[in-house]
């Protein structure tokens, strides 16, 4: 794959920055019930933005974006135990994990900033 740097060109005209993070495909009905809690968040979001152009009062918006942060929350700790349990224990020898545990640390770093 052609590349210049970190910047790998995917299609003519179209490059993908790579972070060094392992591509990987989910099982399909962990992909369907990652994309299930995804479109229940949109909808959430949708919902607040709704609210607000109503002008609905302030604390019934903020107990929606709660709602809304929880939601993603549990996604996002969803998505790391499949990590955990799929990349990183599944992973070809002792130094992909690593590497792979690695990348979930930084990773985690944020998420918790």
């Amino acid at each position: 794959m052609p590349h210049i740097g970190n910047y790998f060109l995917l299609r003519a005209g179209e490059w993908r920055y790579d972070l060094g993070m392992a591509s990987h495909k989910h099982p399909a009905h962990e992909k369907k019930a990652l994309q299930l809690r995804l479109r229940k968040i949109a909808g959430q979001i949708t919902a607040i933005e709704r609210m607000v152009g109503e002008d609905r009062d302030c604390p019934e918006v903020l107990t929606q974006v709660v709602s809304a942060r929880k939601a993603l929350k549990a996604f996002a700790e969803l998505v790391i135990h499949d990590h955990l349990h799929h990349c990183v224990e599944g992973a070809h020898d002792a130094k992909e994990g690593q590497r792979r545990l690695r990348e979930l640390l930084t990773v985690l770093q944020r998420f918790v900033e």
